[in-house]
């Protein structure tokens, strides 16, 4: 009998043993899942929703609730001037007064952004590219002037007068380049407004926007001379320096009345030699040599 009670008493201790066993590993498998997801948690990126394009979006298309939807979209990382809700893109959906006009390519599942759309009921034409205090003038190009038909609604050009100055007597008069407005912002080419257009188009004209200043000086320049436009790099934020040139500076060649000063102005050049005697320093004019 004690044999038999023996044996059962180890059983029941193993067993009790391989439950406990059992049940810490479970604890621990357990523990180790709850940790796992609290650091998933932890990484969920929050986000919120908002209006984007369904379909790829041109420039002058009008809007409809039909083109865009909504998605789940970062909140840290939102672009200015997004859409939260229906009402601020559609005020008023079935009134075609309130409609808004698509002014920049969209693609699919990109956010619709107030900058890439007009205001409700305002037009796509010029006037809504026009900034406060800045006006929309016309300059006449051809392939030479137009920068070969590269130019591009949005781009940034210098403007280039060339034409004569001087006095009224005919030998005083000279024909120049001159930089005259630098960094302008074209708006359209030709009676295109839609900077997407990549084919190369020989342009007959351009509209620029400008200050009132700024109009004023390129009429008066393109009715005494003539404009050419070159084309400013897309990441080049260096200020142009004021540049003038004529046919003597460009050849290098010399004013009469120029030459005639360096002349005079070496004629009436010294030029010494030093010699020390003793401790003393002479100076001794000499002929100058060059």
């Amino acid at each position: 009998m004690r044999a038999v009670f023996g044996l059962v008493l180890v059983a029941g201790l193993a067993l009790a043993g391989f439950a406990v066993y059992m049940a810490k590993n479970y604890i621990s498998g357990y523990q180790n899942e709850l940790a796992a997801a609290n650091a998933a948690k932890a990484q969920i990126i929050q986000t919120v929703e908002v209006i984007v394009a369904k379909r790829p979006l041109r420039y002058g298309e009008v809007l409809k609730t039909e083109d865009v939807r909504w998605a789940k979209w970062p909140e840290d990382s939102l672009p200015e001037g997004v859409f939260k809700a229906v009402d601020d893109l559609f005020p008023d959906p079935k009134n075609p007064d309130m409609r808004r006009i698509v002014l920049r390519a969209m693609e699919p599942n990109e956010a619709v952004m107030a900058i890439k759309v007009t205001e409700p009921g305002e037009d796509a034409g010029l006037t809504s590219r026009l900034k406060k205090g800045m006006r929309a003038f016309t300059i006449k190009v051809d392939v030479a002037t137009g920068v070969s038909g590269f130019l591009r609604p949005g781009d940034v050009v210098d403007v280039y007068w060339t034409g004569e100055i001087g006095t009224g007597t005919r030998n005083d008069r000279r024909e120049v380049t001159k930089l005259i407005q630098p960094n302008i912002q074209l708006i359209a080419v030709d009676q295109t407004a839609n900077g997407d257009d990549a084919e190369a188009t020989i342009a007959r004209t351009v509209t620029v926007t400008a200050n009132s200043q700024q109009v004023a000086a390129l009429a008066q320049a393109q009715a005494s001379g003539r404009l050419s436009l070159a084309l400013v790099g897309a990441e080049d934020d260096t200020v142009a320096q004021s540049v003038e040139v004529d046919m003597r500076s460009l050849l290098g060649i010399k004013e009469a009345e120029q030459i005639k000063e360096e002349q005079v102005a070496q004629s009436e050049k010294v030029c010494t030699i030093r010699n020390r005697r003793g401790s003393e320093v002479v100076q001794i004019p000499i002929p100058c040599t060059n």
